[in-house]
């Protein structure tokens, strides 16, 4: 259903996941990846917002990492997570957002409708997009949320935790519910980080797997119609 293309960003050519629906879509999807690159299982994520009816586009990230090779793709082992970390932090959030602007633009070019969803260091970039450049956004376990939660919403927002993440307590839970009233935070019994990742068995929880990816099309439904 998807193919590799290429994306024009301030941070230069970088590749990109994107997949199309079979009809007329409904909107566009830009699809944040976690901290392990565009891998199989960003592409399935966003094979499977194309079968909803929206083009899905993945742009591959640490391709914006100066001096590193274009394509990496990383797992969920130690060494992955150390490299994947250390890839995020290298290229830092204003050029993450940068390059999200450019994919919407690229899709708001073909007159669709935009929004944003992201997973972990991606669920962070989702809600940046929303403050500051006024996406609708779906965020994922965003670890990283709690220091931008003082920017206003621009759009229509939802927040997704698993109860069991230890990487995000309840007390920052419950402070996107307090300091962002207007979006919608959701938690998972059972749950915990990464529970969206059917590739992982150690981490993939399908019933909250399912409720998100429910009020994920629910949101951007309305948001994108």
């Amino acid at each position: 259903m998807g193919r590799d293309i290429v994306l024009d960003t301030p941070a230069g050519a970088i590749g990109a996941w994107r997949a199309d629906p079979m009809g007329a879509p409904r909107g566009g999807l830009v699809v944040v990846q976690e901290i392990f690159g565009v891998n199989p299982h960003v592409r399935e994520v966003a094979d499977r917002y194309a079968a909803e009816g929206y083009v899905a586009l993945a742009p591959a990230f640490f391709d914006g990492v100066a001096g590193q090779a274009h394509g990496i793709e990383l797992d969920g082992t130690p060494d992955g997570t150390t490299r994947g970390r250390a890839l995020v932090d290298a290229l830092g959030l204003e050029a993450a957002v940068a390059i999200v602007q450019a994919a919407a633009q690229q899709l708001q070019g073909e007159g669709l409708k935009v929004g944003v969803v992201g997973f972990c260091w991606g669920g962070t970039v989702a809600l940046l997009a929303n403050t500051r450049l006024g996406l609708p956004a779906s965020s994922y376990y965003g670890a990283r949320n709690v220091p931008f939660l003082g920017e206003p919403l621009r759009a229509p927002m939802q927040f997704h935790f698993g109860e069991e993440d230890p990487s995000i307590p309840p007390a920052a839970v419950e402070a996107h519910r307090l300091r962002q009233p207007g979006a919608e935070t959701f938690s998972y019994p059972g749950a915990g980080h990464a529970f969206n990742r059917d590739s992982d068995p150690a981490h993939y929880r399908a019933d909250a797997a399912h409720a998100a990816h429910a009020r994920t099309m629910v949101l951007f439904a309305g948001a994108l119609s």
